[in-house]
């Protein structure tokens, strides 16, 4: 699989280099995207998410018709895409408009990205939903999607479940009834890439307490929200079912046959949970670390825009992102089509399942906190997190101290 994958990026390499040293002036990212009288007859989008690509290609006929622009819609599976892209930029065949998947990406592409915050689309903008780099708008996010305590709300009243000793209380009451109160499962996100979220987003600022956290600065053990938060993770080990014999599969069927009261998941879940008829409604509660009473709300992708094109082109990409965000045509497909929960506050979405739903009035209220792991060091979750957090459910014996230990030397270990 690396042979395959390098060799794939290699052979992405020398054609692009043979196109920029004398292909055909009609390849995708050339310089004729504009006239020789200023106007730009093409613009270029070269994004990662395969299951939105029929919907921008319809979105580019649509736009073609009403402006005379065409808009080259590129894709691609995704797990190199930031490599592919890196090359097309080295190679000055990169695209009007890019995909910048995080705070990560950005800084990595901070000689690409153009800065959108005096923008007309960005005054639309949910609170806190626009990528930032260095104190500017770079991204403008594809939808925004929230995690925390999926619940039956045959099963359980949020109101009761508050803080550290709710919650406990909440998980042993179950366990008498031979439910299990909370599930997590074993894939590397479920398992500890999001629920690691909350003791960092509850920091004063997430990004400045990670850059000390890799500077070897602070540690996770010697801190109060990461101690308060390794409480949590034991009371679950402890009181319900072990997450490392669950898979995503049985944790849903579980719940949907209300084994599980809760499990710990993000609005996406809604699509399996359609799947099913239930008999019960589902709602979303905040993990509440801390007494933590707000939905933690983020972004997946962005729409960045190239800063090295020409401003005419780079105006050009600005509107095309602008009119799919505002025009009905635009809407309906980013809600619709996409199945995206919007990130801006004037795009109407009245006919989203309840999880989507409580996710977009809790982002439009600004009532959130962020998505700490965005900002993560590459691939910390699987490589370096994921080996931790499976030890720490197999073995009894492993206190919630050891557990933050064993996180702070996979942290320094993925430096």
């Amino acid at each position: 699989m690396k042979f395959n994958k390098l060799f794939g990026l290699l052979l992405v390499s020398m054609l692009l280099v043979l196109a920029a040293c004398g292909g055909d002036d009609s390849e995708e990212g050339s310089d004729d995207a504009v006239n020789e009288d200023g106007e730009v007859e093409q613009i270029s989008i070269f994004q990662s998410k395969v299951e939105i690509t029929e919907s921008l290609e319809d979105l580019a006929e649509i736009y073609e018709e009403e402006t005379g622009i065409e808009v080259e819609i590129i894709g691609t599976t995704g797990d190199d895409y930031l490599s592919q892209l890196q090359v097309r930029l080295n190679s000055n065949q990169g695209p009007s408009i890019l995909t910048v998947q995080n705070e990560q990406v950005a800084q990595q592409l901070e000689s690409y990205v153009y800065d959108l915050s005096d923008e007309a689309i960005t005054e639309n903008l949910a609170p806190d939903m626009g990528l930032e780099h260095d104190g500017k708008i770079v991204g403008l996010p594809y939808g925004i999607e929230g995690f925390g305590l999926v619940y039956n709300q045959d099963l359980v009243d949020p109101s009761e479940i508050t803080d550290y000793d709710s919650f406990v209380s909440k998980l042993q009451e179950f366990e008498e009834e031979g439910i299990s109160g909370l599930t997590l499962s074993q894939e590397a996100y479920f398992l500890i890439g999001h629920i690691s979220n909350y003791p960092f987003s509850l920091q004063d600022d997430y990004q400045e307490f990670i850059d000390q956290l890799n500077a070897g600065e602070v540690s996770m053990a010697e801190t109060e929200e990461f101690q308060d938060w390794a409480q949590f993770m034991e009371a679950i080990r402890e009181h319900t079912v072990n997450p490392m014999d669950v898979n995503y599969d049985r944790q849903v069927g579980d719940f949907v046959n209300g084994e599980t009261a809760m499990i710990h998941q993000g609005n996406w879940v809604s699509g399996m949970l359609e799947d099913y008829e239930l008999d019960f409604e589902v709602g979303l509660m905040p993990f509440p670390l801390q007494g933590n009473d707000q939905q933690i709300v983020g972004v997946g992708g962005n729409w960045g825009v190239n800063n090295q094109k020409d401003q005419a082109e780079i105006d050009a990409a600005i509107d095309f992102l602008e009119w799919m965000h505002d025009s009905e045509e635009g809407q309906e497909a980013i809600v619709q089509d996409m199945g995206h929960v919007p990130g801006f506050t004037h795009i109407d979405a009245d006919d989203l399942d309840p999880l989507a739903t409580e996710v977009l009035e809790a982002s439009n209220s600004g009532e959130t906190i962020p998505w700490a792991h965005n900002y993560y060091p590459a691939d910390i979750v699987p490589n370096n997190m994921t080996p931790v957090a499976e030890e720490f459910f197999l073995d009894d014996s492993m206190s919630g101290e050891a557990f933050l230990e064993s996180l702070d030397q996979a942290w320094q270990d993925a430096q």
